[in-house]
């Protein structure tokens, strides 16, 4: 057990920021001492037995992404970060925490399904990860056993009001899968569009010849991500089941999120860097087949509508919750190339574990957050969220030891070339330059990110059992 003292940065919480050392020991912080301070009556550098100079830099907590898909299973093939290059990637980013989703398909029960992804994320992990539970098969059984998940930390629950014959649920299930979230005192997680609808715009599209991936996005228009998410809001409300929508791309399903919120309901919205950043007419509008990089559910949205500037707006607000990735990987080559002729075809995802601390940095840089607000949405907030606070989300004595020195005078060049080490034959972001960078990351007082290169190893990361959410209203 080693004793480390991060000196001369500024600590940045989600509620403020101060000139301060942090002293680790073994895998906790053990104090937070205000610069020239002592310990029992000694230089706090005395005792350590390494000191890490933060002069010039952030100090602030590790990343926690909760919405990432390692392995995913999808449309005929799977998500190619394993969980060992994509927890990797992630800490390259900044990211110390993840938040997976245990898939449990029609015939499986869900503890059989949460074993399954235990099995591949175990003694792989560079960082600390937790579960949620996708429900795809809501039954009798399948809500019995999802109390057996809570008591084993895994305290919330996914469902899908999209992709009819692979994970949908009609509205009768998502109620009886909200009632026994709010007896059981569990999030209840959507995502919220309208694929019974979406499915016959998309056959008539493809009907008409419109193939390309740009009429991915047109053939699932915000009115159904805005209906969808009403309608979720509302068996919310009936069931009084806490309601956290997912990946919201839709400045109109914020609009109906924000309203909910007004009148004390317990809805949160999450939304992704990829839809605060790209958009439909630049990224699935690009030339050819190379839109098929963006395609992912929710989709893109148009720029000219106005969807990303409201999206940073109520992010300001604080109607969006959190920032996930959403983090759902596919290669060009043998994956998105599946799509071409049938955009339908396209496997739905974007990679961005390893991008999202800096991308939202680059708000703080634009003026469009606060640095508190970054570290509120990207840390804090989702410890909050998913019960892993103040174990995780936060500097603090007791706490984790998972701390990343921030660099705001560094650059980041996002792409093959520079710092993309997710398991992908492209970036999203490829091009992308950031004003900002990170120096080191710590897990559980483990420097595993530092010197440009990577120090951590498989199966240091381990499993979070996670408490009820502490963000409830």
């Amino acid at each position: 057990m080693s004793t480390i003292l991060v000196r001369g940065g500024t600590v940045v919480s989600a509620t403020g920021s101060q000139l301060l050392d942090v002293l680790i020991d073994g895998e906790t912080i053990a104090a937070v001492l205000r610069p020239g301070a002592t310990v029992l009556g000694a230089d706090p550098a005395a005792v350590a037995d390494t000191v890490l100079d933060a002069t010039g830099k952030y100090v602030i907590p590790g990343g926690v992404d909760g919405h990432t898909h390692m392995q995913m299973p999808f449309g005929g093939t799977e998500a190619s970060d394993t969980f060992e290059t994509g927890t990797r990637a992630a800490a390259f980013g900044g990211t110390t925490t993840i938040v997976d989703f245990a898939v449990q398909t029609p015939g499986v029960r869900v503890q059989d399904s949460l074993a399954a992804w235990h099995e591949k994320a175990a003694g792989k992990c560079a960082v600390d990860y937790g579960f949620h539970q996708i429900v795809g098969d809501v039954t009798d059984e399948s809500l019995k056993g999802m109390a057996e998940l809570v008591d084993e930390g895994v305290t919330s629950f996914k469902l899908f009001m999209a992709y009819p014959g692979v994970f949908y649920s009609d509205d009768g299930k998502i109620l009886r899968a909200m009632q026994t979230a709010a007896d059981l005192g569990a999030l209840l997680m959507m995502h919220a569009e309208n694929g019974i609808a979406i499915d016959v715009l998309v056959e008539q599209a493809l009907r008409r010849g419109d193939t390309a991936p740009y009429f991915h996005g047109t053939s699932r228009p915000w009115q159904l991500e805005e209906e969808a998410t009403h309608r979720a809001i509302m068996l919310a409300h009936v069931t009084g089941a806490p309601l956290y929508v997912v990946h919201v791309s839709a400045k109109q399903a914020l609009e109906q999120i924000a309203e909910a919120r007004g009148k004390g309901q317990n809805v949160f919205g999450e939304t992704c860097p990829q839809y605060l950043y790209l958009s439909l007419e630049e990224q699935l509008g690009a030339p050819g087949f190379e839109g098929a990089k963006w395609v992912c559910s929710t989709p893109l949205r148009s720029r000219a509508e106005g969807h990303q500037d409201e999206l940073w707006r109520y992010l300001r607000t604080g109607d969006v919750t959190s920032v996930a990735t959403d983090h759902c990987p596919f290669c060009m080559k043998d994956q998105k190339e599946m799509g071409i002729g049938d955009f339908s075809k396209i496997p739905n995802g974007i990679g961005g574990v390893e991008h999202r601390m800096d991308l939202m940095f680059q708000g703080v840089v634009d003026g469009r957050i606060s640095l508190e607000r970054w570290v509120d949405v990207c840390c804090t907030t989702p410890a909050r969220m998913f019960g892993m606070y103040p174990r995780k989300g936060i500097i603090t004595p007791g706490a984790d030891a998972d701390i990343v020195l921030y660099d705001p005078a560094g650059h980041t060049s996002i792409g093959l070339g520079g710092t993309h080490h997710m398991n992908m034959d492209y970036s999203a972001y490829e091009g992308f330059e950031i004003d900002g960078h990170v120096d080191t990351v710590l897990s559980r007082g483990r420097v595993i990110v530092g010197d440009g290169g990577y120090l951590g190893s498989p199966g240091h990361g381990r499993f979070v059992r996670r408490e009820l959410s502490q963000n409830l209203l």
